[in-house]
């Protein structure tokens, strides 16, 4: 091992509500972590003994944002690698990570939250929804290992960050949740002229949320704070791949009231729906490896592009947008 990277100390900080099962997975792949220079740092609501090796920052009821920005106040790392607590990494994490580090324009470095396999069939349809070309769209490496490549926008479940970058920004300076990363990644690319990279093998397992109601809700957070950041974050929010979803929605419900008042129409909409719904089953046939949970998928990327294209516009058209931590947005 590069003795460099060695020496570079890593700080991981997870914040969390409070103790479950999660975290504790996550902090026995943690001490199987195959690089020697790292501290463990957890920002639950209340204090709560996770064992000598865990130092826990008690928080109060903070959104996650505020949480990880306190961590930096405590963390000795010259990296701060931040997980969400029902994410847990591959054994060669951070040996791998730090290899990117040596070059000194890049900021921070993102990583693949791969689905578990020890997950219920509704998370990982959920995560194969994510994974998929009709549901991930462009940002399907985000769940899967693809091709390296340099970003502009990565989230915090799986993210490591230079610390002196980390500071010059100011942290996540916002209490969006979610988008709070959004921030910071502009802030980093923007702000300071450095590099995000994406790293296929820097990766962490990530637990999803269940189909339907869930993984639904999640996405209504999304597309609502996406849409915001349309108008406010332009820069890396104001792109054409976030309004696809709501066109895609226009079409279908134009095309079936036009459909109603002229029935010519009724056989090419007809044919559009069908297209459009044999595309989904083909591209959750290409994440899932059962018939079953393709079926599943294909539902859900349907339900995944009804709730963002609806939601995507009402985020848009919001005059603004609270920045107030909400639990239900977790």
């Amino acid at each position: 091992m590069d003795l460099t990277n060695v020496n570079r100390r890593v700080s991981v900080i997870i914040p969390l509500k409070a103790d479950n099962d999660y975290i504790r997975e996550t902090l026995g792949h943690l001490r199987q972590v195959d690089y020697p220079n790292f501290e463990i740092l957890l920002l639950p609501d209340e204090s709560t003994d996770w064992g000598d090796d865990v130092r826990v920052i008690p928080t109060g009821s903070v959104g996650p944002a505020i949480k990880r920005d306190m961590a930096f106040e405590y963390a000795t790392g010259d990296v701060l690698a931040f997980l969400d607590d029902d994410a847990y990494p591959a054994r060669d994490w951070l040996t791998n990570a730090m290899r990117y580090f040596e070059d000194p324009t890049v900021a921070a470095v993102g990583g693949p939250a791969v689905t578990p396999e020890s997950d219920t069939p509704m998370q990982r349809a959920s995560g194969y929804v994510f994974a998929s070309l009709l549901g991930g769209g462009n940002y399907a490496y985000r769940y899967i290992p693809q091709s390296p490549r340099e970003v502009d926008d990565y989230p915090t479940c799986n993210l490591l960050v230079r610390r002196v970058d980390f500071e010059a920004v100011g942290g996540f300076d916002t209490r969006f949740w979610p988008g709070e990363d959004t921030k910071l990644c502009l802030d980093l690319t923007q702000g300071l002229g450095k590099k995000i990279i994406y790293a296929p093998d820097v990766v962490a397992y990530h637990h999803r949320r269940a189909l339907f109601g869930p993984h639904l809700r999640q996405v209504r957070s999304y597309a609502l704070h996406r849409g915001y950041f349309a108008k406010r974050f332009p820069e890396t929010s104001l792109r054409p791949s976030y309004f696809l979803p709501s066109l895609l929605l226009t079409g279908l419900v134009c095309g079936a009231l036009s459909s109603l008042f002229t029935t010519a129409l009724v056989p090419f909409y007809g044919l559009g729906v069908g297209s459009y719904l044999l595309a989904t089953v083909v591209s959750a046939a290409h994440t899932s490896r059962s018939f079953l949970l393709t079926l599943l998928v294909a539902a859900g990327i349907v339900a995944t592009h009804i709730v963002y294209g609806i939601w995507f516009p009402v985020g848009l058209l919001a005059p603004k947008l609270s920045e107030e931590f909400k639990e239900d947005h977790l």
